[in-house]
């Protein structure tokens, strides 16, 4: 028997049921749609939603079918959106972000203290040497709170790699991302002692070449310039290298052992100026500071695990003492 989907002709009972398939049918297309999205792959998405593969491809079709628009591009390698279907992605998901906040909300309010996953991103140094260490106290705190931490030099991608807070060297150029200032990012021109005893110190950005410089390769693989601002003026300058390397730590190791000099963050060697195991030099000409910031996608109300986080980590880092420029005035930078 044929039913009519003409609303002004059907009977009452007609339409509801008519209106409660078509949402259950859509609900479920555009859950799985963002899963799909999100995840890469229909298997992927199967898994995370605890669905079969094929049952996820035939919620995204019958979504299809009642957009009338094919949403992926499938072959047997890699699905990708369509134009059609980066559209519907950018319109469909604040809302099943905001419906998903509420509930975590909800659920926050009636389960007491604070529990869950986060996914925290940090840039490889900051989070070896400060974020990791201070962990250990976090999950004393809050033990119903799980982490799930990456360490990544390049772009951090919140939607798709499902990042709560990451963790940056300066400040992210991006409305829906808020970032909030940890601590001042010093940039210091570091050698150890042995280096300086047997070259000397620049005592002049131009001095530079005629020194061993040391350079950070970032992730997008373009090497690091190093900051300065000469009578008010920033600038910036590509040192020739003696030794490239794509992680901060071997940089600062290179330096400890001799072999040149490096622009290196106060927070890698703030305990090292103290201890005199490395001289700062050219500090006259230190750039702004840039900061270290903690991101995390703007809401309205941020899950209270994210929240404790957040503040757990300002208070701690805070309390680090992590800046070392009133202590390199005494410290021999010029020869």
């Amino acid at each position: 028997m044929l039913v009519s989907t003409d609303l002004t002709t059907s009977s009452p009972a007609v339409s509801e049921d008519t209106l409660a398939s078509s949402f259950a049918t859509s609900y479920a297309g555009v859950i799985s749609f963002l899963a799909v999205v999100s995840e890469g792959s229909f298997a992927k998405a199967g898994d995370r939603l605890g669905i079969g593969r094929s049952a996820v491809s035939r919620n995204v079709q019958k979504l299809e079918a009642q957009l009338d628009a094919r949403l992926f591009q499938r072959t047997t390698r890699s699905t990708a959106l369509t134009r059609e279907g980066e559209l519907f992605y950018q319109n469909c998901n604040p809302g099943v972000e905001r419906i998903v906040q509420a509930l975590e909300d909800m659920r926050e309010l009636r389960q007491g203290p604070p529990r869950g996953q986060l996914r925290i991103c940090s840039t490889t140094g900051f989070g070896r040497k400060i974020i990791a260490p201070l962990l250990n106290g976090f999950y004393a705190a809050y033990p119903e709170i799980s982490i799930d931490f990456m360490l990544k030099d390049g772009p951090a991608d919140f939607t798709a790699e499902r990042i709560d807070v990451a963790f940056r060297d300066g400040k992210m150029d991006d409305s829906q991302i808020v970032a909030k200032q940890l601590i001042p990012m010093q940039m210091m021109v570091c050698a150890s002692p042995e280096y300086a005893s047997a070259h000397g110190l620049p005592c002049t950005v131009e001095e530079l070449d005629v020194h061993h410089c040391i350079n950070f390769r970032l992730a997008s693989g373009r090497v690091a310039e190093w900051e300065f601002k000469v009578s008010g003026v920033s600038q910036k300058v590509t040192p020739k290298a003696l030794h490239v390397f794509n992680d901060v730590e071997l940089v600062l190791q290179a330096v400890l052992s001799g072999h040149g000099i490096a622009q290196l963050a106060a927070y890698q060697v703030s305990e090292l100026v103290r201890a005199r195991r490395l001289h700062v030099c050219l500090p006259q000409y230190a750039p702004n500071d840039r900061g270290h910031y903690a991101c995390y996608l703007s809401r309205k109300q941020l899950p209270a695990r994210i929240r404790v986080f957040i503040d757990y980590m300002t208070e701690q880092i805070r309390a680090l003492d992590l800046q070392c420029a009133t202590e390199v005035v005494s410290l021999p930078f010029c020869p």
